[in-house]
């Protein structure tokens, strides 16, 4: 059982970050700015596989067109990504997006700040602040000679001193790192100095592959220590794959549980069926499934049903069949060719 960090509650569109509500799942739209149509139509694709907020680059006026389409399309929070213009966050929020990112301490003087927080306190608006490696103040960085996790923790709490100044108060932090031992002790640091939710990721974690593990070893280990309320994963790749990785991490540590989780063998010298096939072949079949089950899918009726007795229903391969089984009780054998529509019945069962 994890237990949450207690955190504030913060009401994000027709959602909420932090305090009792679930971990939200965040990606970002890599369409240019100016293809408004292109961006929906990435939007809906984002919403249609499960992401629960959505963000995009503001880089100029023109594209504070994006907002109303995207809201128009999508039942998803927006949030605006700008940097350093305070007129454009202003727009954004005029415009009904439910969340910016921006850093005060980028904007300008005070008024500016003023600005800023007035309308988002009016509207409702939540602000994230987010921080990274590469994104420290000058003074900051001779201070501690390095990007630091303290150093981080610092710019983060200064930029939102600059809002609780003005009676602002529905923050988010993010303190992101491509090193993924920095990040960690950031995150870990900043829970301990505040209690605004944090939004974690490895920044610039990579490809495919290596972005996935980093993020998982980030964000999941601090996952597991009750730190964080809504996180990103970080890919040079599709945003929508973001979306399954990150929805991946939350199941595996069982923060998501309205959904199958598969678990399958490596399989080994006593493995007589294409398992490796088989349980891809099951994976694809789950992808849509909202039952809270355990399937598994074992190389080999030696071992198989014991090792995967809390599974609610498995299959254990045999020599050019295999064995179907419920909480480790064998209902019965299956010809190998039968085994995935065989197991598929027996989960529509449940």
């Amino acid at each position: 059982m994890i237990n949450r960090r207690k955190t504030k509650k913060i009401k994000l569109g027709n959602s909420f970050i932090g305090g009792d509500s679930p971990i939200l799942v965040q990606s970002m739209l890599n369409i240019p700015a100016e293809d408004i149509e292109r961006s929906v139509e990435q939007a809906k694709e984002l919403a249609a596989a499960g992401c629960q907020v959505i963000r995009f680059a503001i880089p100029n006026e023109q594209a504070l067109d994006l907002i109303e389409p995207i809201k128009n399309a999508v039942d998803v929070p927006l949030v605006a990504d700008i940097h350093f213009d305070y007129r454009l966050a202003l727009g954004a929020a005029e415009r009904g997006i439910d969340k910016i990112r921006i850093n005060p301490g980028n904007i300008g003087d005070e008024s500016r700040v003023k600005a800023v927080a007035d309308i988002c306190k009016q509207k409702g608006i939540p602000i994230r602040i987010g921080v990274n490696s590469g994104s420290l103040e000058k003074e900051i960085l001779a201070k501690y000679g390095s990007p630091t996790p303290e150093a981080m923790v610092e710019s983060a709490l200064y930029h939102a001193s600059l809002l609780e100044k003005f009676d602002f108060n529905d923050i988010v932090i993010s303190i992101k790192s491509s090193n993924v031992n920095t990040m960690i002790s950031a995150y870990e640091f900043a829970s301990e100095r505040c209690d605004y939710p944090l939004h974690l990721g490895v920044t610039e974690a990579g490809t495919e592959r290596m972005g996935i593990i980093k993020s998982a070893v980030g964000i999941g280990s601090l996952l597991t220590r009750g730190i964080g309320d809504t996180i990103r994963v970080s890919l040079s790749d599709e945003p929508v794959k973001e979306v399954f990785a990150a929805f991946d991490i939350l199941k595996a540590i069982g923060l998501k549980n309205d959904c199958p989780y598969l678990i399958s063998c490596p399989t080994c010298g006593r493995t007589k069926i294409d398992l490796i096939g088989l349980a891809k072949q099951v994976e694809e079949k789950l992808k849509d499934c909202k039952k809270p089950i355990k399937v598994a899918v074992m190389g080999c009726v030696v071992n198989g049903p014991g090792e995967a007795r809390e599974a609610d229903i498995g299959i254990a391969g045999g020599d050019g069949n295999g064995l179907i089984f419920k909480k480790g009780e064998i209902l019965r054998k299956v010809p190998e060719d039968r085994l995935l529509d065989e197991l598929m019945k027996e989960i529509e069962k449940l």
